[in-house]
C-alpha cells in the first residue's frame, strides 16, 4: 500500500511539474505575440513647395532619413503658443511651406522664412491638416534653417554663418508614440509581470497538491 501511493505521488509531481513548465513555455510565446504582430509606424515625410521651386520637393524617411529628419527639426520644438504678429512682409524675404506626413497622410504644416530679417521665422498656422486644435503664431526659427532647406533642394544660396542649430525646445510634430519605443518596452514589461504571477499561482497549487498528497500518505502509513 505504501509503495503505491509513493508510486501515485511521482506520477502526479511529475504531472504538476510538466504542466507548469508547459505553461511557462507558452505563456512568453503568447506575451511575444502582440509586439510581433503590432503595426509598424507610418514612415515620415515631408514636401515642400515655395519660391524657385516649380514642383513640390517630396521627402520620405525610407529614401532620405537624414535630410527628413533635418528639416522635421527645424519645426519640432515649437510650444502651444507663439508671438501672435511677426516681421512685416517685406522683412520676410522667400516663403517655404513644409508639410510634415505620417506615411501619405499630412499631420502639420508650416511657413518659413529662412532668410528674414532679424534672423529666420516660422510661422504655424491655426488650421492644421490633422484638424487639431492649435493657434496660430510665429516663432524664431534655428539659425541652420536655410542651409536646412539648400540641402533639401530648396534654391537657397550657401550660408557660412549657420552651422549650429540655434534655438530649440518644446513639444514634437510627430506623435510621441511614432517615436518612442518606451511605449513597447511597458506592454513587455506588463506581460513579464502577469507572466510571473501566473507561474507563481502554479508554484503555489502544486505545492499544495503535494502538501494534501504527503499528508495523506502519512496518515495511511500510521
Amino acid at each position: 500500500m505504501v509503495g503505491r501511493m509513493r508510486r501515485l505521488l511521482g506520477v502526479v509531481a511529475a504531472a504538476a511539474l510538466a504542466a507548469a513548465l508547459g505553461l511557462a513555455a507558452v505563456a512568453p510565446a503568447r506575451a511575444a505575440g502582440p509586439a510581433q504582430v503590432a503595426p509598424k509606424p507610418p514612415p515620415a515625410g515631408v514636401d515642400i513647395t515655395g519660391d524657385g521651386l516649380s514642383e513640390p520637393l517630396r521627402l520620405r524617411s525610407e529614401t532620405q532619413p537624414a535630410l527628413v529628419l533635418a528639416v522635421i527639426d527645424q519645426v519640432n520644438w515649437f510650444g502651444r503658443t507663439g508671438a501672435p504678429t511677426g516681421p512685416k512682409a517685406a522683412n520676410l524675404g522667400p516663403k517655404y511651406t513644409i508639410v510634415v506626413l505620417a506615411g501619405e497622410t499630412p499631420k502639420q504644416t508650416y511657413d518659413l522664412y529662412p532668410l528674414a530679417k532679424g534672423g529666420p521665422r516660422a510661422y504655424r498656422p491655426a488650421k492644421q491638416p490633422d484638424a487639431r486644435k492649435t493657434s496660430a503664431g510665429w516663432f524664431l526659427g534655428r539659425l541652420n534653417m536655410s542651409e536646412t532647406l539648400r540641402h533639401a533642394g530648396v534654391p537657397l544660396e550657401r550660408q557660412f554663418d549657420t552651422l549650429s542649430g540655434g534655438v530649440g525646445g518644446g513639444e514634437r510634430v510627430i506623435p510621441e508614440d511614432a517615436l518612442n519605443p518606451a511605449k513597447d518596452l511597458d506592454t513587455a514589461i506588463g506581460e513579464l509581470q502577469r507572466l510571473l504571477l501566473l507561474n507563481l499561482g502554479v508554484v503555489l497549487v502544486i505545492t499544495s497538491g503535494l502538501a494534501g498528497i504527503a499528508l495523506l500518505v502519512r496518515r495511511r502509513t500510521r
